[in-house]
């Protein structure tokens, strides 16, 4: 039962295991007089491996030969029998030389190495005259069940997909029954036939959903697993570690201590004898046992050799809480790429450098490996930072408020471990019920959009967005990635992510989502003894677009006794009409004690399926009074958030509301669209580039052809030179008739003369030909019915990927930039939500007594763009001004939407482009 490929014996046996059935052109010429093609760079990657251990896969290279050899002497008879159907001890020169020379093209392979290790090669081999191509592994036993055969065969599909290979094929023994299992749980689907004791597979190597959903299923094991590694060690070195207390590595190792960490630590100083009364290590590699993560406190210059000591010492992850790297400048970005490195060929994951640290408070972990004076209690919160310096504060704030977290992580620089690492953790942790993430920067946001809509259908994720005005923080220019505004509120908005503006927000809708159930509505009950306090929480509730469930806050009135206010708030949770409660409470004039009060709000909340908040006595957090004790002492749910102010209060539950009406509502799918011609539009496209390999704008021909494989309604258009060229088209396409210049400086403008409108004859063709501004062709067009201006549009960010825009036409919108956003895929019902999101939505939904445009053809047309976007990632900029659309009843031959006019840029595509096969984020 071991995980290797189907068998590709020796060549030049011929056999019908042999691809090329003889002599390969490569042996043709001696090896001193051929050329070896070079592989393209993206083939090479950093794999976390299924057991969250990391790797390195690149293309096989002639100076292979002794790794490829080792690892055939490493492998077991039975390993070596089942990839090669019989006893093969070694491979000749022959066999080796065939091996490590391929063309990268017809004859593929990957190896994946451990440190300088070979430890897994795959290859492929084309059939002759085919589109298909054979498939084979050798995965070295002591890594065998690491989910080494599926990342090759992930690679080597991505691979053939460019080479236009369609189908894979393989023969496997039918012991060999995990090989088997590889090849059909891999999402493609497989047929299957049986001759001779050999299993005969042969499978389309397409992407397809389902093999998409097993590659992101596998990367979230992985990548999940590899941050378990880090936060539940069974044992932690502290390198640097010191007597000093004002050091840094004084600090980390007092924490772990301390905070009682389950498991050895080990200081790491080859000055001192003892550190905090433990015996310290001259090296890591000194120390005699098993050493599962090492906190790194040593100067900059020094954290290479520390890496190379954990290498050999078999650690399985690091925190470089050290700075000097990437925040200090471009020769401290090179150090950092070069430290991680080095760590993932060696199977490491690093944290940092320049971070806080990490901490789990499980009790079967307790694990401090921070510098963070103190730290909350355990909760159901986990909780991500990117700044190490200001991690110290954001801790701290949430000890003060009594906010409990599962695990906390300080990213630092972010080089290797990120945001999107925890989110794959978080989503299966039992002991974390909600996220909240404090970002400055993203390293994949398309990954991220991927991962927090996950996520978010089961926990609230809660994010504050630093750098709103401001592009990249102060040093992090060229660790990070800047995206516009618009693209982080259209992510935030699709991917149902809790978006706060500041931090004190983040904690108070965390507090809300972590601590009581999601609202059903959005209709608020006030109650309080203040009619003061109340009036300001309605204001809140109306100003937050919630609606109120009375007409006015109901008022026990200061001298209300604890019965009284219990009875109010039961009253409101027991009404069918209430979806959630806000308490507000001031000491009261009579000597009744606030404690009594605030058990009777406890006891209201924890009975309720409704959402209970309190602005109590005017302070925040977690009160004694207000909290439902867990068995360690930190609240639980049913326990009552307060706020400082009412308007805080609103805020937050306005923020919990729109995300349980995100969490309701249906996935949405993303239709099957008729009329769409990809291949033709593909060769549009694919031809542009031919000419200009860097990009360049389509030509009106080619934008109009483009559209219109797509099924786009396009009003009848000419491109014409001269003026009876121009009544020539006017006559072929209809009265009246509309000039537009194709000169970019007067395309839409009418102002200028760039636009000639309603002309009737020929007389008033030639009449406007003559007055547009000479020097560019004219387009002739069709005159399009009344109706509504709207505009369209891709727009794509190169780290982020694409967006479609929509927005109502006009100087007016323009100016007040009213067009709304979604990020890509688009679904039905993303693109309904699209149409509607703009503020001069009314003007389409009969403003003022006017029919109703056609939402559903705008609607249409949305996910037409939307697709075209997804499928073209060339397509890097489409502008479709003006959308003419008008009612619903045809008009205008049967149309009620049509599109005047449209641009396109093309070049190479950017981030939208996700990779099929699972990799780590590539080093910068």
């Amino acid at each position: 039962m071991t995980e290797q490929g189907p068998p590709s014996p020796p060549p030049l046996a011929g056999s019908r295991r042999d691809p090329a059935g003889g002599p390969s052109a490569d042996l043709a010429t001696p090896p001193e007089e051929q050329e070896a093609p070079r592989p393209p760079a993206h083939w090479e990657a950093d794999i976390i491996a299924a057991d969250g251990g990391t790797v390195h896969l690149r293309p096989i290279c002639p100076e292979d030969a002794d790794g490829l050899t080792g690892l055939m002497e490493r492998s077991s008879d039975q390993t070596r029998y089942l990839r090669f159907f019989g006893p093969m001890k070694r491979l000749s020169d022959r066999d080796l030389y065939r091996f490590t020379h391929v063309d990268h093209s017809d004859r593929v392979a990957f190896v994946v190495l451990l440190g300088d290790q070979l430890i897994a090669v795959g290859r492929y081999d084309r059939l002759p005259g085919t589109a298909d191509a054979e498939i084979a592994f050798l995965v070295e036993d002591a890594h065998q069940g690491r989910g080494l055969g599926s990342v090759l065969l992930e690679h080597l599909a991505a691979a053939a997909r460019e080479r236009g290979i369609t189908r894979f094929v393989a023969e496997v023994l039918t012991q060999n029954a995990r090989m088997v299992r590889v090849f059909l749980d891999a999402g493609y689907q497989a047929s299957r036939s049986y001759e001779d004791g050999v299993v005969h597979l042969t499978f389309p190597i397409a992407l397809t959903d389902d093999s998409l959903a097993v590659t992101h299923e596998r990367e979230q094991r992985s990548e999940s697993r590899s941050i378990a590694r880090l936060l539940t060690p069974s044992s932690v070195a502290v390198v640097g570690a010191s007597n000093d207390e004002g050091k840094v590595g004084n600090a980390v190792l007092r924490n772990l201590l301390e905070y009682g960490f389950d498991g050895p630590v080990y200081p790491v100083n080859p000055n001192v004898r003892h550190v905090r009364g433990v015996p310290a290590f001259d090296s890591i590699e000194a120390i005699g046992d098993d050493v599962d993560l090492a906190v790194v406190a040593v100067p900059a210059d020094e954290v290479a050799g520390v890496v190379e000591s954990c290498r050999r010492k078999r650690v399985r992850g690091l925190v470089v809480i050290s700075g000097g790297f990437g925040e200090s400048g471009p020769a401290g970005r090179d150090a950092e790429r070069r430290l991680v490195a080095a760590a993932r060929a060696s199977g490491m994951r690093v944290v940092g450098p320049n971070c806080l640290g990490i901490v789990n408070t499980d009790p079967a972990v307790r694990l401090d490996a921070s510098l963070a004076p103190q730290v909350p209690g355990r909760g159901r919160v986990g909780f991500f930072a990117q700044s190490g310096a200001l991690g110290v504060a954001l801790l701290e704030r949430a000890r003060s408020r009594n906010i409990g977290l599962s695990s906390f992580v300080s990213a630092g620089n972010r080089a290797d471990v990120s945001g999107n690492d925890l989110l794959q953790y978080w989503a299966t942790d039992p002991g974390t019920e909600v996220v909240l993430l404090h970002l400055e920067s993203f390293g994949n946001p398309r990954k991220f959009a991927r991962l927090a809509r996950s996520v978010a259908r089961t926990k609230p994720v809660v994010a504050v967005k630093s750098g709103r005005h401001g592009g990249l923080a102060p040093g992090l220019a060229g660790t990070s990635v800047a995206v516009p505004e618009q693209s982080v509120a259209a992510l935030f908005t699709s991917a149902g992510v809790i978006r706060v503006d500041t931090v004190a927000q983040l904690f108070e809708v965390g507090m809300l989502a972590a601590h009581q159930p999601l609202p059903a509505g959005d209709r608020v009950a006030v109650v309080g003894n203040s009619t003061a306090l109340g009036v300001l929480v309605a204001d809140a509730v109306l100003d937050q677009g919630l609606t109120l469930a009375h007409e006015a806050p109901v008022d026990i009135g200061t001298g209300g006794s604890p019965e009284q206010f219990r009875a109010a708030l039961q009253a409101a949770v027991d009404d069918d009409g209430v979806d959630t409660v806000v308490a507000v409470f001031l000491p009261p004039l009579v000597r009744t004690p606030p404690e009594e009060y605030g058990r009777a709000l406890c006891e209201v909340s924890v009975g309720s399926a409704k959402p209970v908040v309190a602005t109590f006595l005017s302070a925040e957090g977690f009160l004694p009074e207000l909290t439902v004790p867990d068995a360690a002492g930190m609240p639980a749910r049913g326990s009552v958030p307060s706020y400082a102010t009412p308007e805080r209060a609103v805020i937050a539950l306005a923020r919990v509301t729109e995300y349980a009406r995100w969490r309701q509502r249906p996935v949405g799918t993303v239709p099957e669209l008729p009329d769409v011609d990809e291949e033709r539009a593909r060769a549009i496209v694919h031809g542009a580039l031919a000419d200009s390999p860097a990009g360049r704008p389509l030509t009106d021909d080619e934008a109009l052809a483009l559209l219109g494989a797509y099924g786009i309604p396009l009003l009848g258009t000419r491109v014409v030179t001269d003026a009876e060229q121009a009544v020539a088209a006017a006559d072929a396409v209809g009265y009246p008739v509309v000039l537009k210049s194709t000169a970019p400086w007067l395309r839409h403008r009418t102002d200028l003369g760039g636009v000639r409108l309603d002309l009737a004859d020929a007389a008033a063709v030639r009449a406007a030909y003559a007055a547009i501004p000479a020097g560019d062709p004219v387009i002739v067009q069709e005159m399009a019915a009344p109706g509504v201006a709207t505009v369209v549009a891709v727009v794509d960010d190169p780290s982020f990927g694409a967006l479609v825009s929509f927005g109502v036409g006009g100087v007016a919108t323009e100016l007040l930039g009213d067009r709304a956003y979604r990020t890509l895929p688009l679904t039905d019902l993303d693109a309904a939500e699209l149409v509607r999101a703009p503020r001069a939505w009314p003007l389409l939904d009969g403003w003022r007594g006017a029919e109703p445009v056609d939402v559903a053809a705008l609607e249409d047309l949305l996910l037409r763009v939307a697709r075209l976007a997804d499928d073209l990632p060339e397509v890097l900029a489409l502008d479709l001004s003006p959308v003419i659309v008008g009612p619903a009843n045809p008009w205008h031959g049967g149309r009620s939407l049509v599109v005047a006019g449209g641009t396109a840029r093309v070049g190479p595509p950017t981030a939208r482009v996700e990779p099929g096969a699972r990799r780590m984020r590539d080093l910068y």
